[in-house]
């Protein structure tokens, strides 16, 4: 926390699970402040000193709160709910609350590590961008039969819930390596629903502190 109190998050503009953060602080109406953390100018700002002493594994987010400091996307959320549980970001019934844990994990383990900025620099060479569109697509043609199962207006029936919050950073990432995303209509509809939200929209990668002028909405 800063000396105003306020919980203090650490993100870049357009970092998928930094943005799955920035959603879950504004549904819950939690005032913070933000550090931006550029991950391409000066080979990285997350590898300098000073935020490696903040988060060893020198990636973004990291929230600084109630005296301690969290990384990791889904560890942060959780946090959250656990300790300021309106609304309700996790389903009261144990099935859906697994639905929603498992869709999750499916996109924060399944997809986006494999579409990642440290893995495409390093793996993928001349071929970044169908490197990202096949683990993508992968992904997204599973994820399409889950939802069909377990949608309603949202990933999980007509409650937003932590599925919600890593489905609509994945489908930016989609749309920006050019996924065509006509395979996926149920993947399509719930992420439209979602972006109309006032919470996806503060949170939205074009209006953030550190979003270039161009990039702004």
């Amino acid at each position: 926390m800063d000396s105003s109190g306020k919980p203090v998050l650490y993100s870049y503009f357009r970092s998928s699970c930094s943005w799955r953060v920035r959603i879950a602080l504004a549904l819950k109406g939690i005032a913070y402040d933000q550090i931006p953390v550029n991950l391409l100018k000066d080979g990285g700002q997350q590898f300098s000193t000073e935020f490696q002493a903040v988060n060893p594994m020198q990636q973004v987010p990291a929230l600084k709160i109630d005296g301690i400091t969290l990384s990791q996307s889904l560890a942060i959320i959780q946090y959250l709910e656990e300790t300021r549980p309106n609304p309700r970001l996790l389903p009261q019934d144990p099935k859906k609350r697994a639905q929603a844990r498992m869709i999750s994990d499916h996109i924060v383990s399944g997809i986006q590590p494999l579409q990642n900025l440290t893995l495409l620099k390093r793996a993928a060479g001349e071929k970044k961008l169908e490197w990202a569109q096949h683990y993508i697509m992968c992904g997204f043609q599973a994820l399409e039969q889950i939802l069909q199962h377990t949608a309603g207006r949202y990933c999980i029936g007509d409650e937003v819930s932590m599925a919600d919050l890593c489905l609509v950073p994945q489908v930016y990432n989609a749309e920006r390596f050019k996924v065509d995303l006509a395979p996926y209509p149920t993947i399509t509809r719930i992420n439209k629903a979602l972006l109309e939200l006032d919470a996806f929209q503060v949170s939205h990668p074009c209006r953030q502190p550190d979003t270039p002028a161009e990039l702004r909405a």
